[in-house]
């Protein structure tokens, strides 16, 4: 468990919400002081309403509605400060739990809901506008580290990036957690980013849990101190810290856009919930460690920090009013997908006709077709 007090960490607000600026946080302080109170109350309302549709989401896994989910709860302040920090013509790599960072691109709750569901093998159309450039989701871990630094030399070679245009000069973010980080694909990565000097940077958010193995196990110095072995710019930032995470991402983003090539945060967060639906925590870790990071839950403290700046509290009855009004509408709409026609199984196994897959498939429809309505043989 990394201590409270890490001078290296770049942290703005305290465990309790008060204004505290560390040492390392100086000098992002500029960035911070030019948001306006409606910007700060976007970042407070995207955490409470991901949150919400977290819970609604594990809850229909539970209820057999959908087959798998990867809960984000603890890490809202991490993703949305991030998320919020990126221009419209950056471009997003998430891994398969950044569900906040995906909604704030513009990509559609019920389509990751789809992909959780079994309905689809993708999720969205990472080409189509509304989705804010934002590739799909990648269960395989650090392999989107890959993707994105192939499509970072793409931009370097197609000059889209570095011409001194603020406007138009594209960046890319790549997410990916404290597991994926001992991935060679991620090492890889990072060789051809710094390499070839990409417009990217790389996000990680450690949440100490690489399923049930603690990160201690698998690095002996802090994570960022990778990014800097293979020549980039690296930090560490108090990921349960939105104002913090909104500071360095945006600077990284800013330098990276403008032809400095890669960067790499470490963003020191927690999974307060399971790896996923599938996972058990209370088999690997203790009641003491969780209610640790329970009393800096980043929710708890941006909601303290606002209060302490006047926020009212029908603001903040409003943000928990449409938190619930998006859970609910997330379930509505879950529950009108509908079930998978089985016959597709067979589709996408090869990418030409297989004879055993046709015999496979030609046994299953006689099989199914044995069945009356009731489900009788």
């Amino acid at each position: 468990m990394t201590p409270p007090d890490d001078p290296a960490m770049v942290r703005v607000l305290a465990d309790d919400g008060t204004y505290a600026p560390s040492a390392a946080a100086e000098e992002y302080l500029p960035l911070i002081d030019a948001l306006a109170d409606t910007d700060l109350e976007t970042f407070y309302r995207d955490m409470v309403v991901v949150r919400a549709f977290d819970r609604q989401a594990t809850n229909l896994q539970r209820q057999g509605q959908l087959a798998l989910w990867p809960p984000s709860f603890g890490q809202e302040a991490a993703q949305v400060g991030s998320a919020r920090a990126a221009r419209p013509q950056d471009h997003v790599f998430p891994s398969y739990r950044e569900h906040v960072v995906c909604t704030i691109r513009g990509v559609d709750p019920i389509d990751i809901i789809r992909l959780m569901r079994g309905l689809t093998h993708g999720g969205w159309d990472p080409a189509d506008p509304r989705n804010g450039n934002t590739r799909l989701y990648t269960l395989v871990l650090g392999s989107q580290t890959l993707h994105s630094a192939g499509y970072g030399m793409g931009l370097v070679f197609d000059g889209r990036t570095g011409t001194g245009d603020p406007e138009r000069d594209e960046a890319l973010i790549v997410y990916y957690g404290d597991g994926a980080s001992s991935q060679g694909d991620v090492h890889e990565a990072m060789v051809f980013a710094a390499s070839y000097q990409t417009p990217q940077v790389f996000f990680l958010q450690n949440n100490h849990w690489a399923i049930s193995v603690p990160v201690a196990t698998q690095s002996r110095v802090p994570l960022y101190r990778r990014g800097e072995g293979y020549g980039m710019p690296s930090l560490r930032v108090d990921g349960n810290d939105v104002l913090a995470s909104y500071a360095v991402t945006k600077r990284a983003l800013d330098e990276a856009r403008a032809g400095e090539g890669p960067r790499a945060i470490e963003a020191l967060t927690y999974r307060m919930g399971a790896h996923t639906t599938s996972d058990d925590p209370t088999k690997y870790r203790g009641g003491d460690e969780e209610q640790y990071w329970a009393r800096r839950d980043p929710i708890a403290r941006m909601r303290a920090f606002l209060q302490s700046r006047g926020a009212s509290q029908a603001f903040f009855d409003g943000v928990e009013a449409d938190a619930a009004a998006y859970a609910d509408d997330v379930r509505v709409r879950t529950n009108a997908l509908g079930g998978l026609d089985t016959s597709v199984m067979f589709d996408h196994v090869y990418s030409e006709p297989h004879p055993l897959v046709a015999q496979q498939q030609a046994w299953f429809t006689e099989y199914e077709s044995s069945f009356d309505q009731e489900g009788r043989a």
